[in-house]
C-alpha cells in the first residue's frame, strides 16, 4: 500500500524512476545518479531541497521511516520545491532515488552504514550501502549545486565532549561546505552551549526562524541559548542565503526552526527521559551508535510521543526549507523560476514550446 501511495504521488516520474549519471564538476571521477525530477528541476533552475538518508535507516524504526519519507517528499512538492534525497545504495551514490530505492533504504534489506564525510571511501569502495548523515548529505548536495538541505537536528557536542573530544563531523561540514541547513536545532541530547560556541568558531552563520532568537534543541522550542541572529520569514533566510554566495563565502548557513509549539514536549518530561538514556549509553554504545541508541531509548521512556514529535519537526522543517529554497529560486533565477505544480518534463518538451504550461501528471 505504501509502495503505491509513494509512486503515485511521484506522478509522471513513477512510471519509469530513471536515473541519470552525473560527474561531478569539482571532481571528474565522482559519479551521482541523479533522478530524472532532479535532473530536470536543476536544468530548468527550479528550486530543489536536498534531504539526508540516516534518517531513514537509523533514525526512526518501520514503517514510520518509510512513511516520513514519502510525506517529508510530497510537502516539498506541494511548496514548489523538489525533493532530492540523497543515499548511497550497493556503492553507488545517489541523489533523488526510486519508489524501490526508498523502500529498500526503510526496510534495511541490507546492512547500511551511517555515512559521513570519512565513511565515503570505504562504503564506495565495498559496494554497500549508507544513508548520509548531515556532513554526508551536504558534501553531495554541493556537489550537485543544491543550496539547500533540510533535516531534523544536526549533531554536535556531545555533553562531556570537553574531555571526550566526541563533536559531530556535521559542525566542521558547517564550517567548510557552503550549503543552507534547515533542522530543528540541535539535538537535545548534546551539549547546546559549546555547540553554538563551536559552530561560531566555525565561521557558522547561525539564524533562528521566527519572532526572537531563542534557539530551539529539537524537542522543545528554547533551549536556553538564544541564537547570534533570528529572521522573521523565509524570504529572508533566502535573501541571507544570496548574500553570502555573493561573497562567496566558503561556510554553510543553520537555519533553525522550532517545533510546533502542539508537538514541543514538556520540558522536564524530556529532560528526565534524556537524562536517563544519556547515562544508560555511557556504558552500552561508543561513537556513531551513540545518537541512534539515546533516541530509541527515549522514544521508550516517553511511550512514544518523543516519535510523533520527531515526525512533526521533521514535516514542519520541510515545508520551511521548500519556501526558503522557492524564494532562493526567484532571487536567483528570477526569468527560470515557475511557479508550484510548473516543471518541464522531457516527455511533454513540445507542449511547452508551444507556451503551454507544463504540468506532472496526478497535480490537481
Amino acid at each position: 500500500m505504501l509502495r503505491q501511495l509513494n509512486c503515485v504521488s511521484r506522478g509522471i516520474l513513477a512510471t519509469g524512476c530513471t536515473s541519470t549519471l552525473f560527474r561531478s564538476n569539482r571532481h571528474q571521477s565522482c559519479s551521482i545518479a541523479v533522478g530524472q525530477e532532479v535532473k530536470e528541476a536543476l536544468l530548468s533552475h527550479q528550486p530543489v531541497v536536498a534531504l539526508e538518508s540516516t534518517i531513514i535507516t537509523h533514525g526512526m524504526p518501520y514503517p514510520q521511516n518509510l512513511e516520513t519519507a514519502i510525506k517529508v517528499e510530497d510537502i516539498i512538492r506541494k511548496e514548489g520545491a523538489v525533493p532530492a534525497t540523497i543515499a548511497i545504495i550497493k556503492g553507488q551514490v545517489h541523489a533523488g532515488i526510486t519508489c524501490e530505492q526508498l523502500h529498500f533504504l526503510a526496510a534495511k534489506k541490507d546492512p547500511c552504514i551511517k555515512t559521513s564525510r570519512r565513511d565515503f571511501p570505504y562504503v564506495l569502495a565495498k559496494g554497500i550501502s549508507g544513508g548520509t548523515t548531515v556532513s554526508g548529505t551536504m558534501i553531495i548536495a554541493h556537489k550537485m549545486n543544491i543550496p539547500i538541505f533540510v533535516t531534523g537536528g544536526i549533531g554536535g557536542v556531545h555533553r562531556g565532549g570537553e574531555n571526550t573530544l566526541d563533536i559531530s563531523a556535521d559542525l566542521t561540514e558547517l564550517g567548510r561546505t557552503p550549503v543552507t541547513v534547515v533542522s530543528a536545532g540541535v539535538k537535545s541530547i548534546l551539549d547546546i552551549g559549546k555547540t553554538l560556541e563551536y559552530l561560531e568558531t566555525q565561521g557558522v552563520c547561525v539564524t533562528v526562524l521566527g519572532s526572537d532568537p531563542k534557539f530551539p534543541d529539537f524537542f522543545t522550542r528554547d533551549s536556553g541559548y538564544t541564537a547570534p541572529y533570528h529572521v522573521e520569514s523565509p524570504a529572508l533566510a533566502a535573501l541571507m542565503m544570496q548574500k553570502r554566495a555573493e561573497l562567496d563565502i566558503n561556510s554553510g548557513m543553520l537555519i533553525a526552526v522550532p517545533i510546533p509549539q502542539r508537538y514541543e514536549i514538556e520540558g522536564q518530561q524530556i529532560k528526565n527521559a534524556i537524562e536517563q538514556a544519556v547515562k544508560e549509553a555511557e556504558s552500552a554504545v561508543r561513537g556513531r551508535d551513540v545518537t541512534p541508541y539515546i533516541l530509541q531509548r527515549i522514544l521508550e521512556i516517553t511511550g512514544g510521543q518523543s516519535l510523533k514529535s520527531n515526525i512533526a519537526l521533521i514535516e514542519n522543517n520541510a515545508k520551511i526549507g521548500a519556501q526558503i529554497a522557492v524564494e532562493y529560486a526567484k532571487l536567483t533565477s528570477p526569468s527560470s523560476y515557475k511557479p508550484p505544480g510548473y516543471f518541464p518534463s522531457n516527455e511533454l518538451k513540445a507542449s511547452e514550446a508551444r507556451g503551454k504550461p507544463v504540468r506532472y501528471k496526478g497535480d490537481t
